[in-house]
């Protein structure tokens, strides 16, 4: 019945239809004034108190339990926005001073072989939404940087045939693959690295690009597949 009416009232040309459509839009969507001194410090309130909680749960509990879970100094560890999600079997070393998005996913392939390791250097910063598909190994030396969605894919998950994959086997070793990035280079938003890769000292690679093979030192890397594009002068 409802939604008959609901229909006629968008529908119908009737001239009291778009009368009563309007009523019942505004019937069920009321507003309220604004008084700005009000609502002002009631809005500055409210981000106080939810900044407060926040702090607190990060140092009270995302802090602490991400640290049991992981080796290594990990002094001064910074999480926000949560903790950082772990799958599969992965072993995680993190130096001191590194700052992680809690919206972000660690994942170490299950092998009978080895077990994935993640590193992770000194003043470090990986940022929103970062995945990481852990092979063997993925390391990220000191002074790194790495934006927003950035994907470290060591291993893909699935096999290449496509049989196999219907049939839910996992991927072989051959198509896993180390990520390296040297120190100081810096990642650009939505980058996505494939296993075998290493990312030179102080490279930077632009957002969006996918690296398919190894970029040098002290260079700036862009596209799919990512080029080099320019040399970063005085540190060569």
């Amino acid at each position: 019945m409802l939604i008959q009416l609901k229909h006629w009232l968008k529908n119908s040309e009737h001239p009291l239809a778009s009368s009563f459509f309007r009523f019942a839009k505004a019937v069920r969507n009321p507003q309220m004034m604004v008084i700005p001194v009000f609502h002002s410090g009631l809005f500055h309130l409210h981000n106080l108190i939810k900044q407060l909680c926040q702090e607190l749960l990060r140092v009270l509990y995302f802090t602490p339990l991400f640290k049991s879970q992981i080796l290594g100094t990990k002094k001064r560890l910074y999480l926000y926005s949560g903790m950082p999600q772990i799958l599969g079997d992965l072993e995680i070393e993190c130096g001191d001073d590194v700052r992680i998005s809690g919206i972000s996913t660690l994942c170490g392939r299950s092998s009978v072989n080895m077990q994935a390791k993640l590193r992770i250097g000194n003043n470090v910063d990986i940022g929103w939404q970062n995945a990481f598909s852990v092979g063997r190994n993925i390391i990220l030396e000191d002074d790194v940087r790495l934006a927003g969605r950035v994907f470290l894919a060591g291993f893909p998950g699935h096999p290449v045939d496509c049989d196999r994959r219907a049939a839910g086997e996992s991927d072989d070793d051959s198509q896993v693959g180390d990520i390296i990035i040297k120190q100081g280079a810096w990642l650009g938003t939505g980058v996505t690295v494939l296993g075998g890769v290493t990312i030179g000292k102080g490279a930077i690679i632009g957002a969006g690009s996918v690296v398919t093979k190894d970029v040098p030192a002290n260079s700036i890397a862009a596209g799919n597949p990512a080029k080099i594009v320019k040399t970063i002068e005085g540190d060569v």
